[in-house]
């Protein structure tokens, strides 16, 4: 209890604070509501709920009661709690009537959001565990009446926290991963200005598997703020890239960043693309224009702009070694071959690098690159990014050029930039390119550049309280 009441009164920038007594041993309601400075959220959720309380179900009536009758703003009761309407007859305004799937989107979920308003209680909680963003749709749906809290639980459901309004709900929940895709309040009102979403609000997102981790949300926001714009960027953890497509017509997503391993998919689904784009094949940016999306490739220039002082000779004639043959391969490819280098494609499918090598009118080589065969050698593999940091995708080099580039970035340096330095190379992650490809990602959508060292202070900030380390 002593815990309880500190985490209480050290939680800051909620409107209200939930008290979980289903999380302390021997509760003491009169104490975890004495002398609250913030308005409170009763809850005792039972082990058949997904909580911890595992005592009688009269207890928890009780301990509920009690809250209600001592002046809890709310009380959360489960919808299939027994005692469930006498809590909703003592007093429905304060009452909160949930219901959690922590497996996955319920097939009756319409039916049962209708059932629980029969209960009478003033509020109704939707929490269910969504693995696409298309499912995040079926609760906003639930929420238009204006009683309702809804929640996406998991990555995907991240936009339902966010942008809670948006969705229609009541309030929302913040704390440190209590739930599946929780995040700080702090982040939450901070970096991602909850409380400024509105309905003028355009919304911007990262499409990725892993968008949580991305440090792209901290420098756009970090942007949108520093500018006066009325926008917000937000992860958006697609199943894959359709998922994303139907999720962005319904909500009106203003533009978005792509990453692997949809970049291919973002080209072939727009309606325009610039020549650039077209000609590398892949695209990590849309806008969304009449007619569908406009397309292009940040990662061009954002790949070249930190690599002229890194590599400190001219590019013309350099050999260059690119690993991997993908989508961010294709614009590192395209780069270096309008610079002038004699670009080779390594990936360990042989014919996968023969079909990207042909595609860009360069040359593919063999897996591992050999000895001595390049200047400069690229990494636009997922190795050594995100939480990968000790996989390489050369363990051990050899290391014989004059420059190492590893476009992945995050905690620390990378195995493989690690290992280069040490045999004598220059190295150079992938941080800067980050950050000038996203510096042009807002100027291509808002018409005017962000300014100078905002986002890369950003991003330098987010990075630092990572733990696990991120990719792009």
């Amino acid at each position: 209890m002593a815990g309880l009441i500190s985490a209480r009164d050290a939680a800051a920038g909620a409107d209200l604070v939930e008290l979980r007594l289903d999380g302390v041993t021997a509760p003491d309601v009169a104490g975890a509501l004495a002398r609250r400075r913030t308005p409170v959220i009763v809850t005792c959720r039972p082990q058949w709920e997904g909580g911890r309380f595992d005592g009688s179900e009269e207890e928890r009536r009780t301990l509920l009661q009690q809250a209600l009758s001592l002046g809890a703003e709310f009380v959360d009761v489960e919808w299939r709690a027994s005692f469930r309407d006498a809590l909703v007859a003592q007093d429905r305004s304060r009452i909160v009537v949930s219901s959690h799937d922590f497996e996955g989107v319920p097939d009756d979920l319409p039916s049962r959001a209708q059932a629980m308003r029969t209960s009478g209680a003033g509020t109704i909680k939707l929490a269910v565990r969504t693995r696409r963003l298309t499912e995040t749709l079926r609760l906003r749906d639930i929420a238009g009446a204006g009683d309702a809290v809804v929640i996406g639980m998991g990555e995907a459901g991240i936009v339902t926290r966010l942008l809670a309004e948006r969705f229609g709900s009541k309030w929302t929940y913040a704390g440190q991963a209590v739930a599946p895709g929780q995040i700080p309040a702090a982040r939450m009102t901070g970096e991602f200005r909850y409380r400024d979403v509105g309905d003028a609000t355009r919304v911007y997102g990262v499409v990725s598997p892993n968008a949580l981790h991305s440090l792209s949300p901290a420098m756009h926001n970090a942007a949108f703020r520093d500018a006066g714009v009325d926008a917000v960027y937000v992860p958006l953890a697609a199943a894959d890239f359709d998922d994303f497509v139907t999720f962005a017509a319904a909500f009106g997503v203003a533009g978005a960043s792509v990453t692997i391993p949809f970049k291919l998919d973002a080209l072939a689904a727009a309606a325009t693309a610039d020549e650039r784009t077209r000609a590398v094949g892949a695209a990590n940016t849309l806008r969304r224009c009449e007619g569908g999306w406009a397309a292009t490739n940040t990662d061009v220039d954002g790949f070249l702009a930190p690599l002229s002082e890194a590599f400190g000779a001219p590019l013309r004639e350099a050999r260059a070694a690119v690993l991997g043959a993908g989508g961010a391969a294709r614009a590192v490819i395209v780069a270096l071959r309008d610079e002038g280098a004699r670009v080779t494609v390594h990936a360990r499918r042989a014919g996968q690098a023969a079909d990207v090598a042909a595609a860009t009118g360069v040359s593919s080589g063999v897996w591992p690159p050999p000895p001595g065969s390049w200047d400069l050698l690229v990494n636009t593999t997922p190795l050594g990014g995100t939480t990968r940091r000790d996989e390489s995708p050369l363990p051990g080099g050899p290391f014989g050029g004059r420059l190492v580039y590893d476009l992945t970035y995050g905690a620390g340096e990378s195995r493989l930039l690690r290992e280069a330095r040490a045999a004598g190379c220059r190295t150079l992650d992938g941080l800067p390119m980050l950050v000038a490809q996203a510096e042009r990602q807002f100027a291509w959508w808002t018409g005017r550049r962000p300014r100078d060292g905002v986002m890369r202070a950003a991003a330098e900030s987010a990075g630092r309280a990572s733990v696990t380390g991120l990719g792009r």
